[in-house]
């Protein structure tokens, strides 16, 4: 079995926490450098309880320091920002990168995106004024701007001298723009290591490029990218001036995004926040929706104190009664996950909703005749009562096809009213299978047992 790096990360963070020497911990320290990821080594530091972390800090040198500040989360960065001394924390931005220093300004103080700022050197600057162009939710904020460019005009032998002195990471072709910087062409390097140097780049090159535009959405261009099978697309204005490109590892990224911030409010969490957060903060963020749930909770409840003296003359009911809200949760839950993430990438439209809404109802169906049949014969053997074993087994098999049903609709619905159906689709989903089954169930069991 291949044993990956980020598998010795939960070890590392063990013999970090137990060891108890300086000498020993620059050791681990060491080690964790030469076998994880600047992300994992964020995650290992954010992974220690706040009282050890600053002392893990200052056994670190200023560059591995400045990895692990950089790809820190949200509530982690601030936090250690607020823990160093001011010119420790200026100190981290002395050498940021315009994409660094765009994620951090939408998390750190305003004196420390300035003093950022005045790092940067000509080029940089108008990099960083370019994606102040657009919003955080456009392609433009946040282009690669390392693309290799070159003149439609230059020979294959000038740019065979280009490439000697190394291609950016992910470069497969290299742009040909204009005088004025429009977008021309791309010329394979494959192609171009081939050809004679007198060669002129324009007879090699393809004038049919695909690109993408700075005012995209930034999460639909990442899927475009992630599908055209490319290192990386291009990115263009509306004059089709070339700005720079979207690499693919930038847009997996992207989609990681999408799909950590899903499971996060799925649960009703922020998706940044700090595992060692504070508790004030940590129970502010979840109470929100644990209220909520308390009142879908009284909803259902209220629903089954309208049955109330059914379940005083047959208890079996009340015996029953959570496996029937458990069958429908889970059916329903199942669903929803399935639908949300298609939401999320794109995949779920009004053109084939009908037919996932009849798939859907038709794995509802087989689902619940299969363990309505099985929860009836074991309430059967349990109770030995037929009608309350007909009873259960027909109030299964409805609230796994209603479950079904509104894993589909409730997501879609608070997609269409710009709701993100990952915040509150469980939580409502819940409360509508918990009242579907109860009242099914109790309905029944009223007409049959009574």
């Amino acid at each position: 079995m291949i044993e990956y790096p980020v598998d010795q990360l939960p070890q590392l963070i063990d013999e970090l926490l137990q060891c108890d020497t300086t000498e020993r911990k620059n050791k681990l320290l060491a080690d964790a450098k030469e076998i994880l990821s600047t992300e994992h080594l964020s995650l290992l530091f954010e992974a220690l309880p706040k009282e050890q972390r600053l002392d893990i800090w200052q056994l670190l040198d200023e560059d591995t320091q400045h990895e692990i500040f950089i790809n820190l989360g949200a509530d982690s960065c601030r936090w250690l920002l607020q823990s160093l001394d001011e010119a420790d924390g200026f100190k981290l931005l002395d050498e940021v990168s315009v994409e660094e220093l765009l994620e951090l300004e939408e998390v750190i103080p305003e004196r420390f995106v300035e003093y950022a700022r005045r790092q940067l050197d000509e080029v940089q600057t108008r990099q960083y004024e370019l994606a102040q162009q657009y919003s955080p939710e456009q392609l433009g904020h946040w282009l690669d701007f390392d693309s290799l460019k070159v003149s439609e005009k230059l020979t294959v032998g000038g740019a065979k001298k280009i490439l000697q002195k190394g291609l950016p990471q992910y470069t497969e072709v290299i742009y040909l723009v204009s005088r004025k910087g429009t977008l021309i062409g791309e010329v394979s390097v494959n192609a171009l290591l081939k050809a004679q140097d007198s060669d002129s780049l324009l007879s090699f090159a393809n004038h049919d490029v695909t690109s993408l535009h700075a005012d995209d959405d930034l999460y639909e261009a990442a899927e475009v990218v992630i599908h055209s099978e490319k290192m990386a697309m291009p990115v263009v204005n509306v004059d089709n001036k070339l700005l720079g490109r979207l690499k693919v590892t930038s847009a997996y990224g992207l989609r990681q995004e999408v799909t950590d911030e899903a499971a996060a409010k799925a649960g009703g969490l922020r998706e940044d926040e700090d595992l060692f957060a504070s508790v004030r903060k940590s129970a502010k963020n979840r109470g929100i929706w644990l209220g909520i749930n308390l009142a879908t909770a009284f909803l259902a409840s209220w629903f089954i104190g309208l049955f109330g003296a059914t379940i005083e003359q047959v208890v079996a009911l009340a015996v029953l009664m959570p496996v029937v809200a458990s069958m429908g949760g889970i059916a329903g839950s199942q669903t929803l996950t399935v639908i949300v993430r298609g939401l999320a990438l794109g995949q779920v439209t009004d053109s084939n909703r009908k037919a996932l809404l009849k798939k859907e109802l038709r794995v509802g169906a087989v689902n619940g005749c299969v363990w309505a049949v099985v929860i009836g014969l074991l309430t059967y053997l349990w109770f030995a009562d037929v009608m309350l074993s007909i009873t259960i087994t027909v109030a299964i098999l409805l609230n796994l096809i209603a479950a079904s049903v509104s894993g589909v609709v409730i997501p879609s619905i608070l997609d269409k009213m710009k709701i993100d159906p990952a915040l509150s689709g469980s939580v409502i989903l819940t409360t509508v299978t918990d009242i579907v089954g109860f009242v099914t169930f109790l309905g029944l069991g009223s007409l049959l047992l009574l």
